[in-house]
């Protein structure tokens, strides 16, 4: 196992090194983008934080709450089901992101040297939901 660790489950150039090394270098074969109920740095994003560096590290959750469209009202984070919503589709976002911005990844995938799923850790509860709409495991 490689663990790769951040809030937010954002993805920038050091965060792909460490993953094409994990992967290529050292053989881990199946990423997991796990978030997290009541994710802290969704809601930070949901209500527009700005402090020292977590604002950059916010503006690249921005684009899954802005893309999430179902509820119109309260858009903060005391809404739960709009930080949930917004969770989801980062972590979605995210299993996208790898695939665009690493070649190495995405090559290992597509030819089925690894795996690629996003899900979701329930924290009340314990349990560990994956989103089969990003299950990308290519048999050669």
């Amino acid at each position: 196992m490689f663990s790769v660790r951040i809030a937010g489950n954002i993805i920038n150039e050091d965060i792909l090194g460490s993953m094409e090394f994990g992967f290529k270098v050292t053989g881990s074969k199946i990423i997991v983008v796990l978030g997290h109920s009541k994710c802290g740095a969704v809601k930070g994003d949901c209500d527009h934080v700005e402090m020292g560096n977590l604002t950059a590290l916010l503006s690249k959750i921005q684009p899954a709450v802005y893309d999430e469209k179902t509820e119109t009202d309260n858009r903060h984070s005391g809404n739960d089901e709009f930080v949930e919503k917004g969770s989801a589709i980062n972590i979605k976002e995210t299993v996208q992101a790898i695939m665009e911005r690493s070649p190495i990844l995405k090559e290992m995938i597509e030819t089925g040297a690894i795996g690629i799923v996003g899900g979701t850790h329930d924290i009340t509860t314990g349990k560990v939901s994956f989103y089969d709409d990003t299950l990308m495991i290519n048999n050669p």
